[in-house]
């Protein structure tokens, strides 16, 4: 009853947390080698568990995300499939050592950039160099990185939607939401075909992902964006401390 108690609450605060901003993993990983479950089983069941969590997310921001521009939409969307495929296929052919060291270096360049939003905007301006909104090189080189690691992949895609100047943070969010359901879908197509992946607790914890997912889009409709931003920098600075400590 206390291993799935946790398991439970585990998942619902991934839910939440990867509405608001993202790093829901590291709420389900732990919780899952906590209980007994090897290292690289408890990685694929939490990628698995909180996968469909991004979806339910997604569907809380479904008016913000009906008002992004649908032709550029579904190309991001097909950008984002295409990027995390390649991810993926890195994954499942190279070593997590050297992308490693680099993870927490990734991470803090992302929340520094998210942070630091209109400051880089500014400089942009003045400098007369713009980043394309729904460009594909970028979005691309973001897909791949949520493919082969899927880590701060929230933190990312924000801090790159910043850089095309969006400012809505329910739209961001939505459109964060689901370009990550999107790219998750391939490295969770791998775990499975894999056959690493501990269905029970995946099955449990993905349920109450979804929930948390749901509670997180309202949430995040309800929060000051002074306080979002907030939330958003603080677990990017937290992820990078964890991934440092790690090196």
């Amino acid at each position: 009853m206390i291993e799935i108690l946790l398991i439970l609450t585990a998942g619902f605060g991934a839910g939440v947390v990867n509405a608001l901003a993202g790093g829901g993993t590291f709420l389900t990983f732990p919780a899952l080698v906590f209980i007994g479950i090897p290292p690289v089983a408890a990685n694929a069941t939490s990628a698995v568990a909180v996968f469909p969590g991004y979806l339910s997310a997604a569907m809380g921001f479904k008016k913000e995300i009906s008002d992004l521009p649908r032709a550029k939409l579904i190309r991001a969307s097909a950008v984002s499939l295409f990027g995390g495929l390649i991810g993926g296929l890195l994954l499942l052919v190279s070593s997590n050592d050297v992308f490693s060291v680099l993870v927490p270096f990734l991470l803090l360049a992302a929340t520094a950039a998210f942070a630091f939003q209109s400051q880089i905007q500014s400089w942009m301006r003045r400098a007369q160099f713009t980043a394309t909104p729904y460009g594909t090189l970028g979005l691309l080189g973001v897909s791949i990185y949520g493919g082969y690691f899927n880590g701060g992949l929230g933190i990312v895609l924000l801090a790159l939607f910043a850089l095309w100047s969006m400012h809505d943070m329910n739209q961001m969010n939505g459109l964060k939401n689901a370009l990550s359901f999107v790219i998750s879908a391939v490295s969770v197509t791998t775990f499975v075909i894999a056959g690493v992946v501990v269905w029970y607790h995946a099955i449990l914890m993905g349920g109450a992902a979804i929930a948390g997912g749901f509670a997180g889009a309202r949430l995040a409709k309800r929060l000051p964006k002074s306080i979002i931003r907030a939330v958003i920098i603080v677990i990017g600075l937290g992820m990078s401390i964890v991934f440092f400590a790690r090196l």
